[in-house]
């Protein structure tokens, strides 16, 4: 049979699946559900031993919500929907302070350990209600999905709840959370009509468009002054090439929702931009490396030229939606190194699960299947993604 793309995409729609049914999705069943007090734990070793009982309060989210967008898109496993129900009532009994803020880090039994100024494990904990209503029918779920998406937008402008990271004097804002809103408020769209999700998403394109997308640069900046200034320093002047790939995806989805094709061709341009800056063809045969320097000089980074497990995944969704949207063959192209990149240094050929954290030439850093930023989300999420495009 000839090696066309619909060969080659039946063959990886197969393998996706293959891959969450059969090795990601199991290892963190097996390893991480805590079906003592409930969520999931994500301190696993190369072969799933408990390394430190910690629990990322962010992984909490994440977790249910890649449970339920699995069973909502690959297969109505009732495990899937029981585990992500186990972790979400977890996270609503233990992972709330007094005022409705989330910890980033609790004990095995949910005693709150630490509590960071942003408001990322309330983005993950609202889309993992959200997909939970849609997958069980739980319209009060959705309600609370949507309550909570309020309360972030309150947070995130009140400077006693998320204090600046910085003096008056460096006064920024970053590129993170103007982006992961729009998917926020994406997901919690497929159960809720509320007006604030569409307003959230057009203030934060807005942004995006107007602050942080540098065509001067040809890229995507981290982070900008309050009005959008560029900032000519180390910090001002970082682009990260997976970030931006993933925010390329989140337009596209926008764009196709919508019926934009103007946001569709930035989404593209943005992705074609970041696959330059970020796809590393000199060292390693391939994959994206974690930061540049837009004006080129050397990143202060310590982990600059380091591989990442998230930003390969993030390559292989964008550039497979970006074809099968816009049909450019070089997409296609980068689809495929991406992905044949991703499983052929990011798999485990021992033990089950994906490694997370590569050197530059794609030898393994350390080989821990988890730990409190990586888990049960980017490599699942992409299976998933990757099976309904």
């Amino acid at each position: 049979m000839p090696d066309t793309p619909s060969t080659v995409l039946a063959a990886f729609r197969e393998k996706c699946r293959a891959e969450l049914v059969g090795n990601v999705l199991p290892f963190w069943l097996e390893h991480g559900l805590d079906r003592e007090h409930g969520g999931v734990y994500t301190c696993l070793d190369r072969d799933g031993t408990l390394m430190d009982p910690t629990k990322s309060v962010w992984f909490q989210g994440r977790f249910a919500y890649v449970l339920s967008y699995a069973f909502n898109h690959v297969e109505r496993n009732p495990e899937w929907l029981a585990a992500a129900k186990s972790t979400i009532d977890f996270f609503e009994r233990t992972c709330f302070d007094a005022r409705g803020r989330m910890y980033f880090e609790v004990a095995a039994d949910g005693t709150p350990l630490r509590m960071r100024r942003y408001v990322f494990s309330e983005c993950f904990a609202a889309i993992a209600l959200a997909e939970y209503a849609l997958a069980s029918g739980d319209g009060a779920c959705a309600g609370r999905a949507v309550a909570l998406f309020n309360r972030i937008l309150a947070f995130a402008g009140d400077s006693a709840l998320c204090p600046p990271k910085c003096e008056p004097s460096a006064a920024a804002q970053g590129h993170s959370l103007t982006m992961i809103l729009i998917n926020v408020a994406s997901v919690l769209k497929q159960v809720s009509d509320d007006p604030a999700l569409d307003a959230q998403i057009d203030e934060s394109v807005d942004r995006l468009m107007r602050f942080f997308v540098r065509p001067e640069f040809k890229c995507v900046l981290e982070t900008v002054g309050p009005n959008g200034e560029f900032l000519d320093t180390c910090e001002g002047r970082t682009i990260n090439p997976g970030h931006a790939i993933e925010t390329s995806w989140f337009l596209m989805d926008l764009a196709k929702a919508r019926g934009d094709d103007a946001l569709l061709r930035t989404a593209i341009q943005i992705l074609d931009w970041s696959w330059d800056w970020g796809w590393d063809a000199e060292c390693g045969g391939g994959g994206i490396v974690s930061f540049r320097d837009c004006r080129g000089f050397p990143s202060q980074r310590y982990e600059q030229d380091m591989k990442f497990w998230w930003p390969q995944c993030e390559a292989v969704i964008a550039n497979l939606e970006a074809w099968r949207l816009a049909g450019e063959p070089r997409h296609f192209e980068r689809f495929r190194l991406a992905a044949d990149w991703a499983w052929s240094h990011l798999k485990d050929p021992d033990y089950p699960e994906w490694f997370g954290y590569l050197h530059r030439d794609g030898t393994v850093a350390q080989p821990a299947k988890g730990n409190l930023f990586k888990g049960p989300f980017h490599v699942p999420r992409m299976l998933v993604k990757c099976q309904t495009l």
